[in-house]
């Protein structure tokens, strides 16, 4: 019997591991391509699962050939635009590793194909799927803090990676900060209006490009998230999830990004001529999940398309999440304030509409 999901897996390299085992543990999902650059990358792949599953270099021909209706892109950023744009086109639905796109333009065009052909592209953003967030979000939406103000997120690490990251322009930004911004969007719940960067190297860095950055962001509820980060930062590092505090008028949620997050509220004490009040403390709630992270993203990307809707990772979601580092790149270059619609209204007016409307 023919499987509901036939996938073609571009890109074969480490992180295709991650993909591949999920879709295995699947009974309605069957590998039948997989896509690579270099053909013995491909062929080695199959022969590391048994795969019955033809190999080539080119996604099209694999599309064409096997009858594929699903692409695991999980190739390098600079081919994710081709990868979509050609699945979308011969009628598959794509999953993609973030980044969405490598431009602000290709992202536009990529839901642009998706919104025609009626497709679905959804991009990994596998943090949104850690237990530990999805308990801080609700403790924010049972208004524990009351309405929300500032979120601010910590990201300090010092990962000697070697290879490309060390040569490029802003390697902070470019590669590793659009987790955080996904993660903030999804916190608030909120999108962003405006951008200030200031982008810079200190002393120490074994980058050749920028490796730190602050970022303040308006967001569409009203509120302020300021981001600051590094990856030359030795020395009491941040987890990988960053550190958190979102500041309520009731009080604050916090999260390490480590262990669970709490709230510390106003106690109610009838005197509100307190020159320091008193707080209580409301540990956030365990969070039961059937996947998390990379899995817990792939799963809801698969039942979006059973349910025929969005996937919360949406490619015309994920835009904003998009347009957050390409607007710290901006503002950082040009040294001003941006405008997040005016960012977006030159790659899409569409989306400059949809913002507006918020």
């Amino acid at each position: 019997m023919t499987a509901e999901y036939r996938v073609a897996v571009a890109g074969c390299g480490a992180m295709a591991n991650e993909w591949i085992g999920y879709a295995l543990k699947r009974q309605d999902v069957e590998i039948v391509a997989l896509v690579d650059i270099r053909l013995e990358a491909a062929e080695a792949m199959a022969g590391k699962y048994g795969l019955n599953a033809a190999t080539y270099t080119d996604i099209k021909q694999a599309i064409e050939e096997t009858g594929a209706n699903l692409v695991f892109d999980v190739t390098i950023p600079s081919s994710h635009y081709h990868i979509a744009a050609t699945a979308l086109e011969l009628g598959c639905n794509v999953f993609s590793e973030k980044p969405l796109a490598e431009s602000l333009e290709q992202c536009s065009r990529i839901a642009a194909i998706a919104k025609r052909t009626g497709r679905s592209h959804a991009v990994m953003q596998n943090r949104r799927y850690d237990p530990r967030i999805r308990s801080l979000k609700e403790l924010i939406e049972a208004g524990t803090i009351g309405r929300t103000g500032y979120t601010g997120a910590s990201f300090f690490l010092a990962p000697h990676f070697g290879g490309f990251r060390d040569a490029m322009d802003s390697p902070l930004l470019l590669d590793m900060a659009i987790h955080t911004f996904d993660q903030a969007r999804f916190i608030t719940g909120a999108d962003p209006v405006t951008v200030y960067c200031q982008e810079f190297n200190p002393p120490g860095s074994w980058y050749a490009g920028n490796a730190a950055a602050v970022c303040i962001f308006e967001m569409s509820d009203g509120s302020v998230f300021c981001y600051q980060g590094s990856w030359c930062a030795e020395g009491a590092p941040t987890s990988w999830e960053a550190a958190w505090r979102v500041q309520g008028e009731k009080g604050a949620v916090l999260w390490d990004g480590t262990g669970m997050p709490y709230a510390e509220v106003i106690q109610d004490s009838g005197d509100d001529v307190q020159f320091l009040r008193k707080y209580e403390r409301t540990q956030g709630a365990e969070v039961l999940m059937e996947e998390t992270f990379h899995h817990g993203c792939l799963r809801e990307m698969f039942q979006a398309v059973s349910e025929q809707r969005p996937a919360e990772t949406d490619c015309r979601d994920n835009i904003y999440s998009m347009a957050m580092v390409f607007g710290a790149l901006e503002s950082a270059r040009t040294g001003r304030k941006l405008e997040i619609a005016d960012l977006l209204s030159q790659s899409g007016g569409e989306l400059r509409q949809k913002l507006e409307s918020v």
